[in-house]
């Protein structure tokens, strides 16, 4: 039995640890591409140009990918498993929509407001619209698997029409531009520095992912296991929030992520956020740099924008994924021997010993 449960282990840690190799190794050679050549041999002989072309623009670009990446994927994944539904995600659950606004809403009233003052206002109001459409979502009697993100795509399309009034109204149209497409070109060192919130929350989120599961199973199953329903809903709420908040504020508004990675990945480790958490980060990280890189490619020297790129892959991703989960339900592929159900796992973890489950 415990060589079983050993192998079981090991097979669940061998994507994690491919994902992160071959992370490492793209992450190494994304530093150099770009449309100035820089070497690895001119970085090890101190050449001083190539040293500070890495410093200010190559090496925060990566760091800056590597957080949205991770980022964005984790909380789709947090959104996901709290509105016990596959294809909410920031995108479809209006969460970059308000936050768009609340950057419109600062630069409206705060024309010389600081990048930190924009992310307060874009935190807030993430937080708001995401809140709303929980509420309203909690509210429908009669929900199935498509009509919960197609309420929040039309919610945040009414928060999109609203944004783009305020703009029209004061003239605020082509400041909002540079959130409307997602691009990593502006990121230089002093101005992407914010998205580094990203690196406690997630560290957050696996601390309570636990929590997160339970919550999932609805409001009488959490209160029966002695959890908070609504204190853990706020919190994963708000660290999805923020996350969204930090990577718009910074890159832009990018779709898709939080949306697909989650999916892939629980197609293969099923649900259970702490044993998905880790593979999902990392298969974010490398999607997104992965379409950096294409982005850099197909028109060198010149770039398009990320946002882009990921649109079209992410497309047909997405309706692979949907038509998979028409089709299939939500079972997961096998890829080697059966394991315990990740719920059953999660919960008794959280019974006590010798506890009685209501």
């Amino acid at each position: 039995m415990k060589i079983m449960l050993k192998q079981i282990y090991r097979k669940s840690w061998f994507s994690t640890v491919i994902l992160g190799i071959v992370l490492v190794i793209l992450s190494f050679l994304s530093l150099f591409v770009g449309v100035i050549d820089v070497t690895a041999e001119e970085l090890f002989s101190g050449d001083a140009a190539s040293i500070e072309l890495f410093l200010i623009s190559r090496l925060p670009r990566l760091l800056a990918i590597l957080c949205t990446g991770t980022g964005m994927s984790v909380a789709g994944l947090i959104m996901q498993q709290l509105c016990m539904n596959k294809f909410v995600s920031p995108t479809t659950g209006a969460t970059i929509s308000a936050a768009k606004l609340g950057i419109l809403i600062a630069l409206v009233f705060m024309p010389k407001s600081t990048l930190w003052s924009r992310a307060i206002f874009s935190f807030a109001f993430a937080l708001l619209g995401t809140w709303i459409f929980v509420w309203f979502i909690q509210r429908i009697r009669f929900k199935d698997t498509i009509m919960v993100p197609l309420i929040g795509i039309m919610f945040g399309n009414i928060i999109g029409g609203i944004t783009s009034f305020i703009a029209y109204r004061y003239e605020m149209t082509q400041a909002l531009s540079s959130w409307e497409t997602g691009h990593f070109s502006l990121v230089l060192r002093g101005r992407y520095e914010i998205v580094y919130l990203v690196v406690p929350l997630l560290i957050l989120a696996f601390i309570f992912a636990n929590h997160f599961n339970i919550v999932g199973m609805g409001k009488d199953f959490s209160q029966n296991l002695g959890v908070n329903y609504k204190a853990v809903l706020f919190m994963g709420l708000t660290i999805a929030a923020a996350i969204t908040a930090s990577v718009v504020v910074v890159v832009g508004s990018i779709s898709y992520i939080g949306l697909i990675i989650p999916n892939m990945i629980a197609m293969f480790k099923g649900d259970k956020i702490r044993g998905t958490l880790v593979d999902t980060a990392l298969a974010g990280a490398l999607f997104v740099l992965v379409c950096d890189v294409i982005a850099r490619l197909v028109i060198a020297p010149y770039e398009l924008p990320i946002a882009l790129i990921i649109g079209i892959i992410g497309s047909v991703l997405f309706i692979g994924i949907l038509f998979r989960r028409l089709k299939h339900g939500r079972k997961a592929i096998r890829l080697g021997a059966a394991t315990e159900a990740p719920c059953a796992v999660a919960v008794e973890k959280a019974v006590p010993q010798g506890g009685d489950r209501a």
